[in-house]
Protein backbone atom coordinates (compact mmCIF):
# COMPACT_ATOMS: atom_id res chain seq x y z
CA UNK A 1 0.00 0.00 0.00
CA UNK A 2 0.86 3.89 -0.90
CA UNK A 3 -0.42 5.92 1.39
CA UNK A 4 0.04 8.92 -0.20
CA UNK A 5 -2.38 7.29 -3.06
CA UNK A 6 -5.74 8.30 -3.81
CA UNK A 7 -8.04 5.53 -3.50
CA UNK A 8 -11.72 4.59 -4.63
CA UNK A 9 -14.11 1.74 -3.47
CA UNK A 10 -17.92 1.12 -3.14
CA UNK A 11 -18.82 1.43 0.49
CA UNK A 12 -22.52 0.30 0.33
CA UNK A 13 -23.41 -3.74 -0.15
CA UNK A 14 -23.70 -5.21 -3.12
CA UNK A 15 -27.18 -5.08 -4.85
CA UNK A 16 -29.88 -3.10 -5.98
CA UNK A 17 -30.96 0.12 -3.33
CA UNK A 18 -32.24 2.71 -2.46
CA UNK A 19 -28.60 4.59 -2.68
CA UNK A 20 -25.06 3.62 -3.41
CA UNK A 21 -21.90 5.33 -2.04
CA UNK A 22 -18.45 5.48 -3.55
CA UNK A 23 -16.00 6.64 -0.83
CA UNK A 24 -12.35 8.13 -2.15
CA UNK A 25 -10.06 9.06 0.45
CA UNK A 26 -6.36 10.73 -0.23
CA UNK A 27 -4.45 13.72 -1.22
CA UNK A 28 -6.06 14.51 -4.55
CA UNK A 29 -9.28 13.29 -3.70
CA UNK A 30 -11.23 16.07 -3.79
CA UNK A 31 -9.59 16.91 -7.44
CA UNK A 32 -10.76 13.20 -8.67
CA UNK A 33 -14.45 13.66 -7.76
CA UNK A 34 -14.25 17.06 -9.39
CA UNK A 35 -13.35 15.32 -12.89
CA UNK A 36 -16.02 13.10 -12.30
CA UNK A 37 -18.81 15.19 -10.41
CA UNK A 38 -20.58 18.53 -11.94
CA UNK A 39 -22.66 20.51 -9.54
CA UNK A 40 -25.95 21.72 -10.71
CA UNK A 41 -24.77 25.52 -9.20
CA UNK A 42 -21.56 25.18 -10.92
CA UNK A 43 -19.12 24.86 -8.21
CA UNK A 44 -16.28 22.50 -8.07
CA UNK A 45 -15.76 20.85 -4.80
CA UNK A 46 -12.68 22.47 -4.00
CA UNK A 47 -14.54 25.25 -3.43
CA UNK A 48 -16.68 23.65 -0.51
CA UNK A 49 -15.59 23.69 2.65
CA UNK A 50 -15.58 20.35 4.91
CA UNK A 51 -18.75 18.97 5.97
CA UNK A 52 -20.28 20.48 3.00
CA UNK A 53 -22.38 18.54 0.24
CA UNK A 54 -23.52 19.60 -3.93
CA UNK A 55 -26.35 18.10 -5.75
CA UNK A 56 -25.58 17.12 -9.12
CA UNK A 57 -24.61 14.56 -11.90
CA UNK A 58 -21.67 12.14 -11.92
CA UNK A 59 -20.80 12.48 -16.32
CA UNK A 60 -18.40 10.61 -18.15
CA UNK A 61 -15.53 11.87 -20.33
CA UNK A 62 -17.73 12.66 -23.14
CA UNK A 63 -20.04 14.53 -20.75
CA UNK A 64 -22.97 11.75 -20.58
CA UNK A 65 -24.71 11.78 -17.64
CA UNK A 66 -24.40 8.27 -15.75
CA UNK A 67 -26.86 9.07 -12.85
CA UNK A 68 -27.79 11.70 -10.04
CA UNK A 69 -25.57 12.28 -7.50
CA UNK A 70 -25.20 13.91 -3.64
CA UNK A 71 -21.26 14.99 -3.53
CA UNK A 72 -20.21 15.12 0.39
CA UNK A 73 -16.49 16.75 1.37
CA UNK A 74 -14.89 15.86 4.33
CA UNK A 75 -11.22 17.77 4.92
CA UNK A 76 -8.21 16.21 6.57
CA UNK A 77 -7.85 15.84 9.53
CA UNK A 78 -11.66 15.94 10.14
CA UNK A 79 -12.72 13.24 8.32
CA UNK A 80 -12.34 8.46 8.87
CA UNK A 81 -9.21 8.35 7.66
CA UNK A 82 -7.59 12.01 8.60
CA UNK A 83 -7.51 12.34 4.48
CA UNK A 84 -9.09 14.35 2.23
CA UNK A 85 -12.67 12.40 2.07
CA UNK A 86 -15.11 12.74 -0.73
CA UNK A 87 -18.55 10.47 -1.17
CA UNK A 88 -20.23 10.42 -4.33
CA UNK A 89 -23.91 9.20 -2.66
CA UNK A 90 -25.60 7.85 -6.18
CA UNK A 91 -28.54 5.51 -6.62
CA UNK A 92 -28.38 1.70 -5.42
CA UNK A 93 -27.62 0.64 -9.43
CA UNK A 94 -25.11 -1.94 -9.12
CA UNK A 95 -24.25 -0.79 -12.91
CA UNK A 96 -23.99 2.81 -12.02
CA UNK A 97 -21.98 2.44 -9.12
CA UNK A 98 -19.52 0.35 -11.71
CA UNK A 99 -19.44 2.61 -13.64
CA UNK A 100 -18.74 5.52 -11.34
CA UNK A 101 -15.99 3.61 -9.50
CA UNK A 102 -14.31 3.04 -13.05
CA UNK A 103 -14.63 6.50 -13.91
CA UNK A 104 -12.68 7.56 -10.44
CA UNK A 105 -10.06 5.49 -11.60
CA UNK A 106 -9.75 6.63 -15.23
CA UNK A 107 -9.49 10.29 -13.30
CA UNK A 108 -6.27 9.41 -10.87
CA UNK A 109 -7.80 7.40 -7.84
CA UNK A 110 -7.01 3.61 -7.73
CA UNK A 111 -8.98 0.77 -6.36
CA UNK A 112 -8.90 0.20 -2.65
CA UNK A 113 -7.41 -2.58 -1.03
CA UNK A 114 -9.33 -4.47 1.99
CA UNK A 115 -9.64 -2.74 4.97
CA UNK A 116 -8.13 0.36 3.37
CA UNK A 117 -9.93 2.87 4.49
CA UNK A 118 -9.47 2.12 8.20
CA UNK A 119 -6.09 0.92 8.07
CA UNK A 120 -5.36 4.44 7.00
CA UNK A 121 -7.37 5.58 9.70
CA UNK A 122 -5.31 3.37 12.10
CA UNK A 123 -1.93 4.34 10.15
CA UNK A 124 -2.97 8.28 10.44
CA UNK A 125 -3.39 7.95 14.50
CA UNK A 126 -7.31 8.23 14.27
CA UNK A 127 -7.49 5.00 15.69
CA UNK A 128 -5.91 2.24 17.51
CA UNK A 129 -5.56 -1.17 16.89
CA UNK A 130 -8.45 -2.57 18.78
CA UNK A 131 -10.79 -0.07 17.88
CA UNK A 132 -9.80 -0.53 14.26
CA UNK A 133 -10.98 -4.35 14.38
CA UNK A 134 -14.01 -3.02 15.96
CA UNK A 135 -15.07 -1.46 13.02
CA UNK A 136 -15.60 -4.38 11.03
CA UNK A 137 -17.22 -6.28 14.52
CA UNK A 138 -19.99 -3.89 14.63
CA UNK A 139 -20.53 -4.10 10.75
CA UNK A 140 -20.63 -7.99 11.47
CA UNK A 141 -23.03 -7.65 15.10
CA UNK A 142 -25.74 -10.20 14.81
CA UNK A 143 -27.10 -8.85 18.11
CA UNK A 144 -27.42 -6.55 20.57
CA UNK A 145 -24.66 -7.59 22.83
CA UNK A 146 -22.68 -8.51 19.80
CA UNK A 147 -22.96 -4.54 19.41
CA UNK A 148 -22.05 -3.60 22.30
CA UNK A 149 -19.05 -5.20 22.80
CA UNK A 150 -18.12 -4.16 19.57
CA UNK A 151 -18.78 -0.46 20.25
CA UNK A 152 -17.05 -0.40 23.54
CA UNK A 153 -14.00 -1.66 21.78
CA UNK A 154 -14.66 1.21 19.17
CA UNK A 155 -15.03 3.76 21.91
CA UNK A 156 -11.98 2.91 23.23
CA UNK A 157 -13.13 1.02 26.30
CA UNK A 158 -10.98 -2.01 26.06
CA UNK A 159 -8.18 0.26 24.80
CA UNK A 160 -8.14 2.05 28.04
CA UNK A 161 -7.54 -0.77 30.22
CA UNK A 162 -5.07 -1.70 27.74
CA UNK A 163 -3.24 1.70 28.16
CA UNK A 164 -3.92 1.93 32.06
CA UNK A 165 -1.59 -1.44 32.13
CA UNK A 166 1.27 -0.52 29.52
CA UNK A 167 1.19 3.08 31.82
CA UNK A 168 1.72 0.74 34.67
CA UNK A 169 4.53 -1.04 33.96
CA UNK A 170 5.93 1.84 32.41
CA UNK A 171 5.78 3.54 35.94
CA UNK A 172 7.26 0.55 37.19
CA UNK A 173 10.68 0.85 34.98
CA UNK A 174 10.75 4.40 35.38
CA UNK A 175 11.01 3.26 39.07
CA UNK A 176 13.59 0.73 38.86
CA UNK A 177 16.03 2.77 36.41
CA UNK A 178 15.72 5.51 38.58
CA UNK A 179 16.82 3.88 41.55
CA UNK A 180 19.49 2.06 40.05
CA UNK A 181 20.97 5.36 38.40
CA UNK A 182 20.58 6.68 42.57
CA UNK A 183 21.24 3.90 44.59
CA UNK A 184 20.77 4.34 48.19
CA UNK A 185 21.68 1.37 51.23
CA UNK A 186 18.44 -1.23 51.53
CA UNK A 187 16.61 0.30 48.95
CA UNK A 188 16.60 -2.39 46.33
CA UNK A 189 14.42 -4.19 48.39
CA UNK A 190 12.29 -1.76 49.45
CA UNK A 191 11.05 -1.30 45.67
CA UNK A 192 11.17 -5.20 44.86
CA UNK A 193 8.25 -5.33 47.02
CA UNK A 194 6.75 -2.78 45.70
CA UNK A 195 6.97 -4.01 42.12
CA UNK A 196 6.06 -7.19 43.66
CA UNK A 197 2.78 -6.21 44.85
CA UNK A 198 2.08 -4.03 41.51
CA UNK A 199 3.10 -6.70 39.04
CA UNK A 200 0.76 -9.60 41.27
CA UNK A 201 -2.53 -6.78 40.92
CA UNK A 202 -1.79 -6.38 37.31
CA UNK A 203 -1.59 -10.25 36.70
CA UNK A 204 -4.78 -10.11 38.21
CA UNK A 205 -6.01 -7.86 35.86
CA UNK A 206 -5.17 -9.86 32.79
CA UNK A 207 -6.90 -12.74 34.69
CA UNK A 208 -10.12 -11.63 34.53
CA UNK A 209 -9.46 -9.91 30.95
CA UNK A 210 -8.82 -13.68 29.88
CA UNK A 211 -12.01 -14.89 31.47
CA UNK A 212 -14.03 -12.90 29.16
CA UNK A 213 -12.63 -14.64 25.77
CA UNK A 214 -14.88 -17.62 25.54
CA UNK A 215 -18.09 -15.18 26.04
CA UNK A 216 -16.83 -12.64 23.77
CA UNK A 217 -15.51 -15.06 21.14
CA UNK A 218 -19.20 -16.40 21.00
CA UNK A 219 -20.90 -12.96 20.86
CA UNK A 220 -18.66 -11.96 17.97
CA UNK A 221 -18.55 -15.34 15.69
CA UNK A 222 -21.94 -17.01 17.56
CA UNK A 223 -22.13 -20.38 19.75
CA UNK A 224 -22.02 -23.33 17.07
CA UNK A 225 -25.23 -25.09 18.02
CA UNK A 226 -26.97 -28.08 16.99
CA UNK A 227 -30.66 -29.26 17.09
CA UNK A 228 -30.99 -33.28 17.34
CA UNK A 229 -34.07 -35.71 17.72
CA UNK A 230 -35.60 -38.04 16.44
CA UNK A 231 -37.67 -37.17 13.50
CA UNK A 232 -41.13 -35.70 14.17
CA UNK A 233 -40.23 -34.54 17.43
CA UNK A 234 -40.30 -30.40 16.53
CA UNK A 235 -37.08 -30.16 15.32
CA UNK A 236 -37.75 -27.52 12.47
CA UNK A 237 -40.25 -26.07 14.96
CA UNK A 238 -37.71 -25.25 17.38
CA UNK A 239 -35.86 -23.29 14.48
CA UNK A 240 -38.99 -20.68 14.14
CA UNK A 241 -39.72 -20.50 16.89
CA UNK A 242 -35.61 -19.37 17.70
CA UNK A 243 -35.76 -17.46 14.47
CA UNK A 244 -39.42 -15.98 15.16
CA UNK A 245 -39.82 -16.82 11.35
CA UNK A 246 -40.98 -19.92 9.19
CA UNK A 247 -37.28 -20.83 7.88
CA UNK A 248 -37.76 -24.51 7.90
CA UNK A 249 -40.48 -26.47 6.58
CA UNK A 250 -42.58 -28.77 9.18
CA UNK A 251 -45.23 -31.58 8.32
CA UNK A 252 -46.13 -34.19 10.41
CA UNK A 253 -44.91 -36.68 7.98
CA UNK A 254 -41.28 -37.74 9.26
CA UNK A 255 -38.12 -37.33 7.75
CA UNK A 256 -38.94 -34.34 6.34
CA UNK A 257 -35.81 -32.68 6.85
CA UNK A 258 -33.07 -34.82 4.89
CA UNK A 259 -30.21 -31.83 5.22
CA UNK A 260 -28.81 -29.80 7.82
CA UNK A 261 -30.32 -26.25 7.66
CA UNK A 262 -28.07 -23.38 9.42
CA UNK A 263 -29.14 -20.04 10.46
CA UNK A 264 -27.91 -17.26 13.35
CA UNK A 265 -30.82 -16.39 15.99
CA UNK A 266 -31.04 -14.37 18.71
CA UNK A 267 -31.41 -15.49 21.91
CA UNK A 268 -31.29 -13.19 24.80
CA UNK A 269 -28.83 -10.97 23.03
CA UNK A 270 -26.77 -13.97 22.29
CA UNK A 271 -25.82 -15.32 18.68
CA UNK A 272 -26.63 -18.66 18.25
CA UNK A 273 -25.18 -20.26 14.74
CA UNK A 274 -28.05 -22.80 15.41
CA UNK A 275 -28.05 -26.48 12.64
CA UNK A 276 -31.67 -27.73 12.13
CA UNK A 277 -30.68 -31.61 11.50
CA UNK A 278 -32.31 -34.68 9.87
CA UNK A 279 -33.86 -36.43 12.38
CA UNK A 280 -31.96 -39.60 14.10
CA UNK A 281 -33.14 -42.99 12.82
CA UNK A 282 -32.95 -46.05 10.98
CA UNK A 283 -34.17 -45.83 7.75
CA UNK A 284 -33.74 -47.23 4.08
CA UNK A 285 -33.84 -44.16 2.37
CA UNK A 286 -30.77 -43.03 0.99
CA UNK A 287 -30.61 -39.40 1.19
CA UNK A 288 -32.02 -39.77 4.54
CA UNK A 289 -29.18 -41.95 5.50
CA UNK A 290 -26.64 -39.42 4.79
CA UNK A 291 -28.77 -36.43 6.39
CA UNK A 292 -28.74 -38.80 9.90
CA UNK A 293 -24.94 -38.90 9.54
CA UNK A 294 -24.05 -35.78 9.36
CA UNK A 295 -26.22 -34.73 12.13
CA UNK A 296 -23.83 -36.67 14.11
CA UNK A 297 -21.29 -35.57 12.61
CA UNK A 298 -22.87 -31.87 13.52
CA UNK A 299 -23.22 -33.24 17.22
CA UNK A 300 -19.51 -33.68 17.12
CA UNK A 301 -18.66 -30.10 16.12
CA UNK A 302 -21.64 -28.44 18.04
CA UNK A 303 -20.46 -26.32 21.16
CA UNK A 304 -24.19 -26.57 22.16
CA UNK A 305 -26.50 -29.46 21.86
CA UNK A 306 -30.26 -29.00 22.24
CA UNK A 307 -31.51 -32.08 22.32
CA UNK A 308 -34.95 -32.38 21.26
CA UNK A 309 -37.55 -35.26 22.81
CA UNK A 310 -41.46 -35.23 22.51
CA UNK A 311 -43.01 -35.12 26.22
CA UNK A 312 -46.57 -36.62 24.43
CA UNK A 313 -44.97 -40.24 23.47
CA UNK A 314 -43.04 -42.83 25.68
CA UNK A 315 -39.38 -42.57 25.63
CA UNK A 316 -38.12 -44.84 22.48
CA UNK A 317 -34.77 -46.74 21.52
CA UNK A 318 -34.42 -43.88 19.12
CA UNK A 319 -34.25 -40.70 22.13
CA UNK A 320 -32.10 -43.14 24.20
CA UNK A 321 -29.57 -43.44 21.04
CA UNK A 322 -29.67 -40.12 21.18
CA UNK A 323 -29.14 -39.49 24.89
CA UNK A 324 -26.28 -41.93 24.40
CA UNK A 325 -25.30 -39.22 21.48
CA UNK A 326 -24.90 -36.13 23.55
CA UNK A 327 -22.51 -38.21 26.15
CA UNK A 328 -19.66 -35.42 26.80
CA UNK A 329 -21.21 -32.17 25.47
CA UNK A 330 -22.61 -28.87 26.13
CA UNK A 331 -26.53 -30.12 26.14
CA UNK A 332 -29.86 -28.42 27.42
CA UNK A 333 -32.50 -31.64 27.09
CA UNK A 334 -35.77 -30.47 26.05
CA UNK A 335 -39.07 -31.61 26.35
CA UNK A 336 -41.31 -30.17 23.53
CA UNK A 337 -45.25 -30.51 23.16
CA UNK A 338 -45.53 -29.06 26.28
CA UNK A 339 -48.95 -28.19 25.13
CA UNK A 340 -50.27 -31.78 25.01
CA UNK A 341 -51.05 -34.20 27.31
CA UNK A 342 -47.42 -35.52 29.07
CA UNK A 343 -46.08 -39.06 29.03
CA UNK A 344 -42.72 -38.24 29.57
CA UNK A 345 -41.32 -36.66 32.93
CA UNK A 346 -38.14 -34.70 33.45
CA UNK A 347 -37.30 -37.08 35.85
CA UNK A 348 -37.74 -40.15 33.37
CA UNK A 349 -35.91 -38.26 31.19
CA UNK A 350 -33.06 -37.56 33.18
CA UNK A 351 -32.57 -41.51 33.83
CA UNK A 352 -30.93 -41.93 30.44
CA UNK A 353 -28.95 -38.35 30.03
CA UNK A 354 -25.99 -37.87 31.11
CA UNK A 355 -25.34 -36.60 34.74
CA UNK A 356 -25.79 -32.67 35.48
CA UNK A 357 -28.20 -32.30 31.49
CA UNK A 358 -30.25 -29.35 32.73
CA UNK A 359 -33.67 -30.32 31.40
CA UNK A 360 -36.65 -27.89 30.38
CA UNK A 361 -40.02 -28.18 29.24
CA UNK A 362 -41.19 -26.40 26.48
CA UNK A 363 -44.18 -25.75 23.78
CA UNK A 364 -42.87 -24.68 20.06
CA UNK A 365 -46.52 -24.38 19.41
CA UNK A 366 -46.66 -21.32 22.62
CA UNK A 367 -43.45 -20.68 23.33
CA UNK A 368 -44.34 -21.93 26.85
CA UNK A 369 -40.36 -22.83 28.48
CA UNK A 370 -39.13 -20.28 25.97
CA UNK A 371 -37.85 -18.01 28.17
CA UNK A 372 -36.00 -20.33 30.73
CA UNK A 373 -34.51 -21.71 27.65
CA UNK A 374 -33.24 -18.10 26.96
CA UNK A 375 -31.57 -17.59 30.46
CA UNK A 376 -30.03 -20.70 30.82
CA UNK A 377 -28.49 -20.18 27.40
CA UNK A 378 -27.03 -16.78 28.53
CA UNK A 379 -26.27 -17.98 32.30
CA UNK A 380 -23.63 -20.80 30.76
CA UNK A 381 -22.42 -18.50 27.75
CA UNK A 382 -21.82 -15.71 30.82
CA UNK A 383 -20.84 -17.81 33.36
CA UNK A 384 -19.10 -15.41 35.88
CA UNK A 385 -18.75 -12.39 33.84
CA UNK A 386 -20.88 -9.54 33.70
CA UNK A 387 -23.60 -8.92 31.38
CA UNK A 388 -23.70 -5.15 30.60
CA UNK A 389 -19.76 -5.02 30.18
CA UNK A 390 -19.51 -6.62 27.23
CA UNK A 391 -17.55 -3.33 25.95
CA UNK A 392 -14.32 -4.64 27.37
CA UNK A 393 -14.55 -8.49 26.92
CA UNK A 394 -11.92 -9.91 24.29
CA UNK A 395 -13.29 -11.61 21.39
CA UNK A 396 -10.21 -12.31 19.35
CA UNK A 397 -7.45 -15.04 19.92
CA UNK A 398 -4.91 -13.27 19.26
CA UNK A 399 -5.39 -10.36 21.40
CA UNK A 400 -6.06 -13.14 24.39
CA UNK A 401 -2.40 -15.04 23.00
CA UNK A 402 -0.80 -11.68 23.44
CA UNK A 403 -2.17 -11.11 27.23
CA UNK A 404 -1.23 -14.53 28.03
CA UNK A 405 2.74 -14.21 26.49
CA UNK A 406 2.05 -10.78 28.76
CA UNK A 407 1.05 -12.53 31.83
CA UNK A 408 4.37 -14.89 31.07
CA UNK A 409 6.57 -11.99 31.29
CA UNK A 410 5.12 -10.74 34.39
CA UNK A 411 5.31 -14.25 35.93
CA UNK A 412 8.98 -14.33 34.83
CA UNK A 413 9.54 -10.76 36.51
CA UNK A 414 8.05 -12.41 39.93
CA UNK A 415 10.22 -15.28 40.28
CA UNK A 416 13.01 -12.85 38.91
CA UNK A 417 12.39 -10.92 42.34
CA UNK A 418 11.62 -14.49 44.34
CA UNK A 419 15.49 -15.16 43.18
CA UNK A 420 16.82 -11.72 44.68
CA UNK A 421 18.80 -11.13 40.76
CA UNK A 422 18.59 -8.05 40.94
CA UNK A 423 16.46 -4.93 39.55
CA UNK A 424 18.01 -4.56 36.09
CA UNK A 425 16.63 -8.73 35.72
CA UNK A 426 13.33 -7.25 36.92
CA UNK A 427 13.27 -4.20 34.44
CA UNK A 428 13.75 -6.16 31.70
CA UNK A 429 11.22 -8.76 32.27
CA UNK A 430 8.68 -5.92 32.12
CA UNK A 431 9.88 -3.76 29.43
CA UNK A 432 9.05 -7.48 27.90
CA UNK A 433 5.73 -7.07 28.81
CA UNK A 434 5.16 -3.66 28.00
CA UNK A 435 6.42 -4.58 24.21
CA UNK A 436 3.96 -7.07 24.38
CA UNK A 437 1.06 -5.40 25.48
CA UNK A 438 1.52 -2.78 22.39
CA UNK A 439 0.59 -4.98 19.84
CA UNK A 440 -3.00 -5.19 21.19
CA UNK A 441 -3.42 -1.63 20.56
CA UNK A 442 -1.10 -1.12 17.36
CA UNK A 443 1.71 0.95 19.10
CA UNK A 444 4.52 -1.78 18.78
CA UNK A 445 3.12 -4.25 16.16
CA UNK A 446 5.07 -5.31 13.07
CA UNK A 447 3.45 -4.62 9.51
CA UNK A 448 2.78 -8.14 8.69
CA UNK A 449 0.17 -8.43 11.39
CA UNK A 450 -1.09 -4.91 10.40
CA UNK A 451 -1.64 -6.66 6.78
CA UNK A 452 -2.94 -9.71 7.77
CA UNK A 453 -5.41 -8.05 9.95
CA UNK A 454 -6.87 -5.34 7.55
CA UNK A 455 -6.94 -8.40 4.96
CA UNK A 456 -10.13 -9.62 6.78
CA UNK A 457 -12.04 -6.57 6.15
CA UNK A 458 -14.42 -6.02 3.28
CA UNK A 459 -13.37 -3.16 0.44
CA UNK A 460 -14.67 0.35 0.73
CA UNK A 461 -14.57 0.01 4.59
Amino acid sequence: MQQGDTISAIATAPGAGGIGVIRLSGEHAVAVADRVFTSKSGRKLAELDTYRAAYGRIVDEQGHTVDECVALVMRAPHSYTKEDIVELQCHGSSQALKTTLSLTWRCGARPAERGEFTKRAFLNGRLDLTQAQAVMEIIEARTDRSLEMAAGHLTGRFSEKIHAMRQSLLAMIAHIEATIDFPEDGVDEVVAESIRQEVTQLREDIEKLLRTAHTGRILRDGLLTAIVGKPNVGKSSLLNALLREDRAIVTDIPGTTRDAIEEYANVGGVPLRIIDTAGIRATDDAVEQIGVEKARGYVEKASLVLALFDGSAPLSSEDREIAALVDGKETIALINKADLPQTVTPEELRGILPENTPVLAVSTKTNAGFSELEQLVVSRVYGREEAGDEGTFIDDGRQADILRRVDGHLGEALMTISRDLGLDFISIDLRSAWEKLGELTGETVGEDIIDEIFSRFCIGK
